[in-house]
């Protein structure tokens, strides 16, 4: 499990003294246990433990932004060398191409017409991409696909 793997990886980073991997999986751990206790479990599975790293990444890009427009270098480069610790405990990711072949599928199976549809086809393409790719990048290209779709009355 990858709560396990997260465990293990700080208890080595803690006996090798790496103050930033272990503080950054301290904090995820934390996170998670926080979310565990929320829902009322004693460990997240796979995919829950993915959505807390997630989240946390998505921090670490917005903190590298503010950073990076008040001119503070060295916070960013903390930031992304932290970012960079986070993203390896989420599975690879898929190619835009490989994106839009799933898409292409869940439009054939859902008979997806325009972009009415879009509900229904981002409810299945998200559940065959799961943790694979980034939510932002999967809704631009359904709803690149399904604009092709409508066609233009002018």
């Amino acid at each position: 499990m990858l709560e396990e793997k997260i465990l293990n990886d700080y208890k080595e980073a803690m006996k090798a003294r790496d103050t930033l991997k272990s503080s950054i999986l301290s904090l995820l751990r934390a996170d998670m246990m926080n979310v565990a206790m929320a829902k009322k479990k004693p460990k997240l599975d796979d995919n829950e433990a993915i959505a807390v790293i997630k989240k946390q990444i998505k921090q670490h890009q917005d903190s590298i932004d503010q950073f990076t427009k008040g001119n503070r270098m060295d916070m960013a480069g903390k930031e992304t060398k932290e970012l960079e610790i986070l993203k390896t405990y989420l599975p690879p990711e898929l190619s835009p191409d490989e994106i839009k072949k799933i898409i292409e599928e869940v439009i054939s199976a859902v008979g997806a017409q325009d972009m009415k549809d879009i509900g229904k086809v981002m409810k299945e393409v998200n559940a065959k991409v799961a943790a694979q790719a980034d939510g932002k990048l999967v809704s631009d290209l359904v709803k690149e696909r399904l604009s092709k779709a409508t066609p233009k009355f002018l």
